[in-house]
């Protein structure tokens, strides 16, 4: 499976949002592009056609996909029957890496992302490795019996009892499970969906 390898907080600073799920991320503490120029207070002038492309690039970052697999999910999106935008946040959230972080079982996206590879994670108590399987309403993910005691697991459970996962999401900390309540909606997604459809309109 190909992986982005470029290093994560340069891509943060250069895009000044924060696109890790390090609470070290350093774009807390400097906003600024890197480099020699970073705090320089002249900045080229970004057209529309700039601000969308940055907005798809940011998403993609986010959710750690390839330019082949993003597009794939807009132009899925654009075939349905009403707001794409809407569409695209459901296909991107309800992914099973990313639900797996939002649930707190995986401190990353790209942890998560792993945890499902190596067969640790479940739906509907059954074994799935597949990241980007796409959970339906009334899904249960949990963590496999197998891979309960193991370390990577035991490194997120204290933290599990402090952990609110959005509303379309319920967990239970002492079972290490979570269930999907209900679909992702616009006003939840961590960007401007609007922008990135505009962008793939062209």
């Amino acid at each position: 499976m190909a992986r982005d390898l470029r290093p994560k907080h340069k891509l943060c600073r250069q895009y000044g949002a924060k696109l890790c799920d390090s609470p070290k991320c350093p774009v807390t503490r400097r906003s600024y592009p890197p480099g020699q120029h970073g705090q320089s207070k002249r900045r080229p002038k970004v057209s529309e056609f700039g601000k969308q492309l940055k907005e798809k690039q940011k998403v993609r970052r986010i959710y750690g996909l390839l330019e082949r697999q993003f597009s794939n999910y807009v132009a899925e999106a654009a075939k349905k029957t009403g707001d794409t935008s809407i569409f695209l946040v459901q296909y991107l959230e309800a992914r099973l890496d990313n639900v797996v972080f939002r649930l707190g079982l995986a401190p990353s996206r790209a942890a998560a992302r792993q945890l499902v590879s190596h067969g640790h994670i479940t739906v509907n108590l059954k074994k799935l490795d597949i990241p980007s399987y796409r959970t339906k309403v009334g899904d249960v993910i949990g963590v496999h019996a197998n891979s309960t005691g193991k370390k990577v697991i035991e490194n997120v459970k204290a933290g599990l009892a402090k952990v609110e996962p959005p509303s379309w999401l319920s967990l239970d900390a002492v079972a290490l499970t979570g269930k999907v309540l209900n679909t992702p909606t616009l006003a939840l997604a961590p960007f401007d969906a609007k922008v990135i459809i505009e962008f793939y309109s062209r």
